[in-house]
């Protein structure tokens, strides 16, 4: 594929300093990129050496013009190489051949399935009863759709996913391998020793522009409903629990554990391999930081690492002293020692 440079800055809205008519045949990274190649940089690191790459073109922050190199000035560089990716390397739509109305005759569909227009539907696809789905959905193989699920327009669902019944899912939603939507909560009353299970009643929403990683687990609420909340990111290998609300644009990092009835603001990011408690409320912009097991509710605007939870700074002075502990228990033996001496002479005398 080959783009007028100018075009490209059309596309980003950004400000070229030359090289209008300049062909780009790609895109690739700093230090890979060649002549035919744009490529970004958007942090110093890169900047301080940008006359360094091989690249054609270079995006970067609007401010930037220290360099011999063609450059596309844009406000975000990162969004805008995401931009450019797509132009080279757009997301094809799978045709499967053998099919009807974009159904494969090798899919299962059920009573009363209403689905809309341009709609992909993959063999081995199992869509139960009363099932609706929206215009432009792509299934790919092996998923099953159970009874009564609503899914909206341009979504990607990919293989052996499975959404359980009554479950929602809005528009531009993209649905990695392997997660399953809808599992009963973790619910168990206490018998004697032995459990009784409560029944999941309620269902899973998932608003719009949300995307969600490879072997997710979300399970359906007790009652009412299990929400992401829309421009939600939950990235690979994570478990929501019932009744759990994830508030807008949050960002949770592979294998968080969410327990049930949790409730997260706006704006928040919980980072690789946290463990929230149940029944507790992080608020907007609220950052937790890698292996931090959260117990208890936090204000909006913190940012909190460690088990239990405690705010970052203090968090690293206590990182800082823990190397020191076997040194400092050295000490305080020889200050008991020198003080058990002072109280003796003292009983001396």
């Amino acid at each position: 594929m080959e783009i007028l440079l100018s075009k490209i800055g059309e596309i980003v809205e950004g400000k070229l300093s030359g090289g209008h008519n300049k062909i780009i045949c790609g895109a690739a990274p700093f230090d890979m990129a060649t002549q035919d190649d744009i490529t970004f940089a958007d942090s110093s690191k890169f900047l301080k050496k940008i006359d360094k790459t091989d690249a054609g073109a270079v995006i970067v922050p609007k401010d930037f013009a220290e360099s011999s190199k063609t450059t596309v000035m844009v406000e975000n560089p990162r969004v805008a190489f995401s931009k450019v990716l797509t132009l080279f390397y757009p997301h094809e739509k799978p045709v499967y051949l053998n099919s009807s109305a974009g159904i494969s005759s090798n899919a299962y569909t059920g009573k009363n399935f209403l689905y809309g227009k341009d709609i992909s539907i993959a063999p081995f696809v199992v869509i139960q009863n009363n099932v609706t789905i929206g215009d432009r959905v792509v299934i790919h193989p092996n998923t099953v759709i159970g009874d009564n699920v609503v899914i909206g327009d341009d979504v990607e669902i990919y293989p052996n996913v499975t959404i359980l019944e009554r479950c929602r899912i809005g528009n531009r939603v993209i649905i990695h391998a392997g997660t399953v939507i809808g599992s009963d909560g973790f619910g168990f009353a206490p018998d004697g020793e032995s459990y009784f299970k409560i029944p999941q009643t309620g269902i899973v929403q998932i608003d719009d522009d949300v995307e969600i990683g490879a072997n997710n687990t979300i399970d359906r609420a007790t009652f009412g409903k299990t929400r992401i909340c829309r421009g939600v990111k939950v990235d690979n290998l994570v478990h929501i629990a019932h009744n759990v609300t994830v508030g807008e644009d949050s960002i949770i990092v592979a294998q968080v554990g969410i327990s049930g009835s949790v409730t997260i603001g706006r704006h928040a990011v919980l980072a690789g391999q946290a463990g929230i408690a149940g029944h507790i409320t992080l608020g907007d912009n609220v950052t937790i930081g890698p292996q931090a097991g959260v117990a208890a509710s936090v204000q909006s605007d913190q940012v909190m690492s460690g088990t239990p939870e405690m705010p970052h700074k203090l968090w690293l002075r206590v990182q800082r002293l823990i190397y020191r502990l076997p040194e400092l228990k050295k000490k305080l033996s020889e200050i008991e020692k020198r003080l058990n001496r002072i109280e003796q002479d003292t009983l001396i005398l």
